[in-house]
């Protein structure tokens, strides 16, 4: 695929595969995010695109945002069984109950942590991580990602595995993993 877009940007190659992505990498992907709900939000995106496209999650993200009271953990950890079956009723989103379950039981999981969530999770960023060359040089999981998801497992989350966890670091500018040709790349 290429780097450089119709409409004449370089950017990293997956970005140029659909205006959704093109508009989502230009201004959001691994940009610096904060707020525990922000990054509750995105963990339990992450956790939902896990065997899919994230085109999928990126498309259904207003749904996502009305069903889980726009990830507010709070909210989210107050969901019942009632709240399973409105959530596996509804199109809008994906409606698996295992990734469902997962987002219920983080959202109380988040309630019980002794630290904000944006503090824990960013524990875990990387002082520097090299420039990617090519999408070819983006690993899938590294040892912040193993060490992210173990702690978190540890306290009571679920589906968030390495692979998941990378994603995140990725999306919230945890890591910067724009290739030295995209015009994101900062350095």
């Amino acid at each position: 695929m290429s780097l450089v877009g119709a409409d004449g940007v370089s950017r990293c190659a997956w970005g140029n595969s659909a205006p959704d992505y093109a508009e989502y990498h230009d201004k959001e992907w691994g940009f610096t995010l904060r707020g525990s709900q922000a990054l509750f939000e995105r963990l339990s995106l992450e956790a939902f695109q896990s065997g899919l496209s994230w085109i999928v999650i990126l498309r259904k993200r207003p749904a996502f945002r009305a069903a889980f009271a726009d990830f507010d953990p709070a909210a989210v950890a107050t969901f019942d069984d009632d709240d399973v079956d409105r959530l596996l009723g509804d199109a809008g989103i994906v409606r698996n109950r295992s990734k469902i379950l997962a987002t219920i039981r983080n959202a109380r999981a988040v309630q019980e942590l002794d630290q904000p969530l944006d503090e824990l999770l960013w524990s875990f960023a990387p002082s520097s991580s090299p420039r990617p060359a090519t999408m070819e040089d983006v690993p899938a999981i590294t040892p912040e990602s193993r060490a992210m998801a173990k702690t978190l497992k540890k306290l009571g989350f679920a589906f968030v595995g390495p692979t998941t966890c990378y994603a995140l670091m990725q999306a919230t500018g945890m890591v910067d993993d724009h290739v030295r040709s995209c015009f994101r790349a900062t350095s």
